[in-house]
């Protein structure tokens, strides 16, 4: 089941946001397993949507990826939400 990730970052920075992206994405391409991603700012931080096609997709991007960038770029752990997908509209190609 298709899960949507909302991690909401307080007083984490654009730049903070673009150091952890260019460790755990340099290509800038979706890891495996990511069906969609889109980060801005909020009042006092950053927030990161996701949607994943599986927890299991989620947890080994966490696991091996994600939570040592943010560690290595001094992020504190985000606020996570996650909610099931019950139905995703896309854009027609």
């Amino acid at each position: 089941m298709a899960l949507t990730v909302i991690l909401e970052l307080p007083g984490v920075t654009q730049q903070q946001y673009d150091q952890v992206i260019d460790r755990v994405s340099p290509d800038r391409k979706s890891p495996q397993g990511q069906i969609l991603h889109v980060a801005g700012p909020i009042e006092g931080g950053w927030c990161v949507v996701d949607v994943w096609e599986s927890q299991e997709a989620l947890d080994q991007f966490l696991q091996q990826k994600l939570i040592q960038a943010m560690q290595e770029t001094g992020m504190p752990p985000p606020q996570q939400k996650v909610i099931p997908v019950y139905n995703m509209i896309e854009r027609a190609k």
